[in-house]
């Protein structure tokens, strides 16, 4: 065959690439349900050098009489941004509920007041400087422009193609058609 290979290498690489980003967004969306996994991004460097600002946190939900002294957990705040920092204290409060102190490891004094929670979401790793790109990819212009990038990938490489003749038939004119003889 003399056409070259490479369109077809193309679609089934960005196809597999398109089936590897989808199976990490599946991955991430059952780590989400079954596990209580989910992300969190920090803007601020309150809890530098451990985890600078710009840093992307894997974090766990869990009962706060799981929480120990040192660990760095996130506890809502109402009608303000959830916060995360590591543990000085934790007292017993009402049923399965926990008082804790909480301060910043770049901050000179503990957070203003104790939390009172039931639940906490545990800090199991974080990445140095990958909130960014997850929050510019957040963007809605972004989401969009990759839906449309990837609707019309999809579309590319399932399109129907028509099947190319072989050279001796081109030549000769269509399948079956004989040549007259002068």
């Amino acid at each position: 065959m003399s056409s070259s290979p490479w369109p077809r290498r193309l679609r089934e690489t960005l196809l597999n690439i398109a089936a590897a980003g989808g199976a990490v967004c599946i991955l991430a969306v059952l780590a989400a349900v079954v596990f209580n996994i989910s992300l969190v991004l920090f803007k601020t460097g309150s809890m530098s050098p451990a985890i600078p600002a710009g840093s992307l946190a894997l974090v766990r939900e869990v009962p706060a009489a799981d929480v120990r002294v040192g660990d760095v957990v996130t506890v809502d705040r109402a009608g303000k941004l959830p916060i995360t920092h590591r543990v000085q204290t934790i007292q017993p409060a009402e049923g399965e509920s926990r008082t804790i102190t909480m301060k910043g490891d770049a901050n000179a004094q503990p957070d203003p007041a104790p939390y009172v929670v039931e639940r906490v979401r545990v800090v199991l790793w974080s990445v140095p400087g990958l909130a960014y790109p997850l929050a510019a990819a957040a963007n809605p212009v972004v989401l969009g422009a990759t839906t449309v990038a990837v609707a019309a990938l999809v579309t590319w490489v399932l399109w129907p193609r028509s099947r190319r003749r072989p050279r001796a038939e081109q030549r000769s004119g269509r399948k079956g058609e004989r040549h007259a003889a002068a």
